[in-house]
C-alpha cells in the first residue's frame, strides 16, 4: 500500500484485526468458523493475542489451542483451512503495513497456523 507504515502500535493491531475479520467473515473457504463468535468479545481478545505475540504485552489471558479444538470438533478443519487463513492474514497485512514489525506479524502467522494445525488436527 502506498504510504503505508509498519505496525508499531496497539491501534495498528487493531486496525488489523479489524480489517483481518471483515476480509475473512465473508470468506467461502473458512467464513463459516466465524459465524459464532461474540465479536464484542472477540475482537480485544484477539488483538491483546497479537500484541503479545508481536509486542511482548502480557495482557492476554486464554487457551487458544483448547478454543480451536473445541471448535474443530463442531466444525471440522483440514490443512487447507490454515494455508488460506495464512493467505487471508498476509493479504491483510500487506494491504496495510510494510516494514520489519509487518515482516514479523506474517512470519509468526504461519509459525502460529503449523503448530496450531499440528496440535489440533
Amino acid at each position: 500500500m502506498a504510504g503505508a507504515t509498519d505496525i508499531t502500535s496497539v491501534a495498528d493491531v487493531l486496525r488489523l484485526v479489524e480489517a483481518f475479520y471483515t476480509r475473512v467473515r465473508p470468506d467461502p473457504v473458512i467464513g463459516h468458523f466465524f459465524t459464532e463468535l461474540d465479536w464484542e468479545h472477540h475482537i480485544p481478545r484477539i488483538t491483546r493475542f497479537w500484541c503479545m505475540v508481536l509486542f511482548g504485552d502480557h495482557r492476554f489471558e486464554g487457551d487458544p489451542i483448547t478454543a480451536h479444538k473445541k471448535l474443530h470438533a463442531r466444525l471440522p478443519m483440514r490443512p487447507e483451512h490454515f494455508a488460506h487463513w495464512i493467505e487471508l492474514f498476509h493479504a491483510t497485512v500487506d494491504d496495510l503495513f510494510t516494514g520489519p514489525k509487518a515482516e514479523e506479524a506474517k512470519q509468526r502467522a504461519r509459525t502460529i497456523a503449523g503448530v496450531m494445525m499440528h496440535k489440533v488436527l
